[in-house]
């Protein structure tokens, strides 16, 4: 098992064009598109499912016992190719007499990363070497260029969450098609209907990636049918990781060991530059014979306050996987990576490249843990922060000026208000006056509540009491 470490770099989102060739065929020379495992022969009888679509390209000319067609479909018949009826002379290695049943094609979907292959400008086999894709990017991106090989028909199920797959061109027959118009011609023929089917709808756009930062694949949306594909070609389960807290790739269906570099970047960066400068310079020295990389642009979901939002950052991701085992898996990308970040230390400014963080989970049980090697992480945390807070603090006030938030009104004691406002003096009409000619004691100030309501009348008007005079006649 290959395990992973991972880079990515802080970028708007892309992958360098690249040729992805469709592997199965329904080529009537092809054995394993027969149930019986081989081609037929003259006293075989060939049997087309009537009710199944089919496109089938016939190279050489064949006899046969009998032949029953399907109700839709085509035989493409390559030059000299054709059929004849077995005239029962002795056909060495042919006397089975068995019925042979096409096999069924509609399951070969466009979004199963197992049908692809990466091919070079010249349709040959790109080396396996040092460089592979995540699994998203396995399948047909946006500006790549897609082919089927010449003289082989096909079947492919283009089921999609998108409306459009965009593609920049499209080469079938031995035809290249790299323009709409062109495209646009091709699916009013007879034979695309045959060829492709499903609710998507492909489209030729003839353009290459405008960015040399790099562009998105954009096939993100179509995750779910890429990984439920491919697991199920590896009996629908990820293999466990050998290591520790294992990391998660960017447009990869599985988990894995290796490490993870963040890179911000500048107008300057050039990704296709600088993943050459990658394999010249690190992937080609001895010690890393074992490493392989992968690197492309990709769309980092943003999180406000751990909920994911629909906004993305566009970041640069490299990943890398070695050949190690046991306690040893990934330790050799790892120090790759540590070696990446220490390149952009001394160069970063001259690449393009303005900071960059690392993460590590390998089979070392010291180092399974995740590490961080950022060239202005306190910083950035820092900044972050304080925006963060003066985002909070204006929203508060925001809404509160706008009479959506009330806030509770709490008065706190003030020791100058004790200071300068003394207790008022109690009311003149709860005491009444003094009369010099008199020596009669006034009610108390602290009396009760009762003696109050007996001196004072509701109307609180001032009075005095007469000593010369009773109770009665007063009230009188």
């Amino acid at each position: 098992t290959d395990w992973v470490t991972l880079v990515s770099l802080l970028l708007p989102a892309a992958a360098t064009a690249v040729y992805k060739q469709w592997i199965p065929n329904t080529n009537f020379e092809t054995g394993s598109n027969w149930d019986k495992g081989r081609v037929p022969c003259a006293s075989d009888v060939v049997h087309f499912e009537k009710n199944k679509v089919v496109s089938v390209f016939v190279r050489s000319p064949h006899a046969l016992t009998d032949m029953y067609l399907p109700l839709n479909g085509e035989l493409v018949l390559a030059s000299g190719a054709g059929f004849t009826a077995f005239d029962g002379s002795w056909d060495p290695g042919c006397d089975s007499g068995a019925t042979m049943r096409f096999a069924d094609a509609e399951h070969h979907a466009w979004f199963d990363p197992t049908l692809w292959q990466a091919v070079s400008p010249s349709r040959e086999l790109e080396p396996g070497g040092h460089i592979f894709s995540v699994d998203e990017e396995r399948v047909p991106c946006h500006y790549d260029d897609v082919i089927f090989q010449p003289e082989t028909s096909f079947r492919v199920n283009v089921d999609s969450s998108r409306r459009v797959i965009h593609l920049r061109s499209i080469s079938l027959m031995g035809q290249e098609l790299s323009s709409p118009e062109a495209w646009a011609g091709y699916l009013r023929g007879p034979s695309a209907p045959l060829q492709f089917h499903g609710n998507g709808t492909l489209q030729v756009t003839g353009t290459s990636c405008p960015d040399k930062s790099g562009c998105a694949c954009g096939n993100t949306p179509d995750r779910h049918r890429i990984c439920t594909a491919l697991l199920g070609a590896s009996g629908r389960q990820c293999p466990a990781p050998a290591c520790q807290s294992p990391l998660q790739p960017l447009g990869h269906c599985c988990r894995v060991c290796g490490a993870t570099i963040s890179l911000d970047f500048t107008p300057d960066f050039d990704l296709q530059k600088y993943r050459d400068r990658l394999v010249q310079a690190l992937l080609s020295q001895p010690k890393y014979a074992g490493v392989r990389m992968a690197i492309s642009k990709v769309h980092k979901a943003r999180t406000f306050l751990g909920v994911i939002s629909r906004s993305s950052t566009p970041l640069i991701q490299i990943v890398l996987i070695d050949d190690k085992v046991g306690a040893q898996t990934g330790t050799a990308a790892e120090q790759m990576a540590a070696d990446i970040i220490e390149d952009i230390a001394q160069h970063g400014e001259a690449l393009g490249i303005s900071s960059g963080n690392m993460e590590v989970a390998t089979g070392s049980t010291f180092s399974g843990q995740a590490g961080s090697h950022a060239l202005s992480r306190i910083t950035v945390g820092m900044v972050l922060g304080l925006l963060f807070g003066l985002l909070l603090l204006g929203g508060i006030l925001f809404l509160y000026r706008k009479g959506k938030l009330r806030l509770p009104a709490l008065r706190l004691p003030r020791p100058w208000d004790r200071a300068e406002d003394p207790a008022a003096p109690p009311p003149a009409s709860d005491k009444g006056f003094d009369n010099p000619m008199f020596n009669v004691e006034l009610p108390s100030v602290d009396a009760g509540e009762e003696t109050l309501q007996e001196m004072a009348p509701t109307d609180h008007q001032v009075f005095y009491l007469n000593p010369l005079y009773d109770a009665s006649e007063t009230e009188t």
